[in-house]
């Protein structure tokens, strides 16, 4: 009796012993359970934000940056000028479908706006009647000096960022050198033009000489290629034009260069750039640049800068235009000293 109660007593042991191990293991099987579902779903978390995230950042590389009217609903439109004075009339039509291809890129409406003199662009500059403008190196530093005009990109043609001033008399003239055209009639294109009346003032006053006591009259064509066609058609003996110009014609439609000759040409000066006011928008002004500077890299700009003789737009610092600085300072002070 004795023993069975013994047994009885080991074997209710080892039953609770056996459930309580049950129970524990039940227990540590539940914890186990959980602790997988945690991790599971620690791992699907983990899963799905990798795949956000790669989504993310493919988005971010593949994304157009937004356009300036995106960013900027105020900015309905921009104004930018084409001198007459920047290319002939042969080559204004691609300066329209440049700028529309501008437009596009901006997707900001862009007004073209065609002036003729110099100094009517500078003042809607100043003014800010116009945003940005295809100028004249004489004409961008007068700007940068008296309101603070400022570059935007410059052409690069010819594989150079420089152009020259020509002289120019027709093909059967007498005169090989620009000393020789002494009391004869002479054509300047206009009054702020580097190429066309600062270069050979220049050359002048380094003969100690001006136009008014050198030739026996000049007058102002008002562009360059009016100016060639004027020497072509012995109107005068001589002018002085940008040499990018008279390329340009000679290359595409040389009716008047053929009639003429290039008797000397002057030193490297950096080339005529786009400029804008100094309060333009600054991501406008940072787009509408970056829209300047890939165009070659875009099939349809490459084909619209071909068409007007431009390899490239590339940045340009402003010392660049210190040799233009340096003539009219020169100037400035020669003029000073003869009326002393």
């Amino acid at each position: 009796m004795k023993t069975w109660q013994k047994v009885d007593y080991s074997l209710r042991l080892k039953k609770d012993c056996i459930s309580k191990k049950g129970s524990f293991i039940r227990k540590e099987l539940t914890i186990l359970k959980k602790a997988s579902y945690a991790v599971l779903a620690l791992l699907m978390f983990i899963s799905i934000s990798g795949c956000r995230q790669d989504e993310q950042k493919t988005i971010v590389l593949e994304q157009v940056k937004p356009k300036v009217a995106e960013n900027n609903p105020n900015v309905k439109h921009i104004r930018i000028a084409v001198g007459g004075m920047i290319t002939p009339k042969e080559g204004v039509a691609y300066y329209k479908q440049f700028l529309e291809y501008v437009q596009e890129k901006l997707g900001v409406k862009v007004d073209y706006v065609d002036k003729q003199a110099y100094g009517e662009v500078n003042e809607m500059l100043r003014t800010k009647q116009l945003d940005a403008a295809f100028v004249c190196s004489g004409p961008y530093v007068d700007g940068h000096e008296q309101f603070n005009l400022e570059l935007l990109a410059a052409p690069q043609a010819y594989g150079e960022t420089v152009y020259y001033s020509y002289i120019i008399v027709p093909k059967d003239s007498p005169f090989h050198s620009f000393s020789g055209l002494r009391g004869r009639e002479f054509a300047f294109t206009d009054p702020l033009s580097n190429s066309g009346k600062l270069v050979p003032t220049y050359m002048l006053a380094k003969m100690n000489e001006t136009p008014e006591s050198f030739f026996s009259s000049f007058i102002f064509t008002k562009s360059h290629d009016k100016a060639i066609k004027a020497v072509a058609q012995g109107i005068v003996d001589a002018a002085a034009v940008d040499s990018l110009i008279w390329e340009y014609l000679n290359k595409i439609n040389p009716e008047f260069t053929s009639k003429t000759r290039i008797i000397e040409k002057s030193p490297p000066y950096a080339i005529p750039p786009v400029v804008v006011h100094r309060d333009l928008d600054p991501e406008l002004k940072k787009q509408l640049q970056q829209i300047f500077l890939n165009a070659h890299t875009d099939p349809k700009g490459r084909e619209l800068l071909n068409k007007m003789m431009i390899d490239k737009f590339v940045l340009i610092n402003d010392s660049a235009y210190d040799s233009v600085r340096g003539m009219k300072s020169w100037l400035e002070g020669h003029h000073a000293e003869k009326k002393d």
